[in-house]
């Protein structure tokens, strides 16, 4: 007999967040952007962010973008990472692990890379528009505690008016 031991979804620490899209409760480690509040980059084309929301989505939008650029070479460079593999979890545990350590020492050590070239293009397109940002509040469902919620509301509005500080000393 065999034992499995699954290794649980690890959650950031107290002062640590994951950067998640409206799919997500914005909860307790994970920051979600404001609902209702323009948020695709393109939208931003034709008119600067105005609002402390605005300018919160917009970074965040920015920040998802890189994290999805980052996904789109790994991908291309690892086909085997853009479908669930037919092993163990355990050896695609380890095949994720190997794909990244490759992935991240080729970036380091600076390697020419035409892979790294073309998803450095600020204007790459990154295939990931699913998720709907102006949908009711409503729509996702309830996780966490209802301080846990509040924490990550207050962190958000902080940081959102930190952007806006900053923006408002550049110009």
């Amino acid at each position: 007999m065999k034992i499995v031991i699954y290794a649980p979804f690890l959650f950031p620490s107290q002062d640590k967040y994951y950067l998640c899209d409206a799919a997500y409760a914005h909860i307790q480690g994970f920051m979600a952007p404001y609902r209702n509040v323009r948020y695709w980059l393109g939208d931003f084309r034709r008119r600067r962010a105005l609002t402390n929301k605005e300018k919160f989505n917009h970074a965040h939008a920015r920040l998802r973008n890189v994290i999805e650029r980052a996904f789109g070479v790994l991908k291309a460079r690892f086909p085997i990472l853009k479908r669930t593999a037919p092993f163990p979890l355990v050896t695609q545990r380890n095949i994720t692990i190997a794909c990244f350590a490759l992935h991240n020492f080729t970036r380091k050590e600076g390697l020419s890379d035409e892979l790294f070239t073309e998803y450095d293009q600020p204007n790459v397109s990154v295939h990931n528009s699913q998720v709907h940002v102006d949908a009711d509040e409503d729509e996702v469902e309830a996780h966490g505690t209802a301080s846990d919620r509040e924490y990550m509301t207050q962190l958000r509005d902080e940081i959102a008016e930190q952007l806006m500080q900053n923006m408002d000393t550049m110009i």
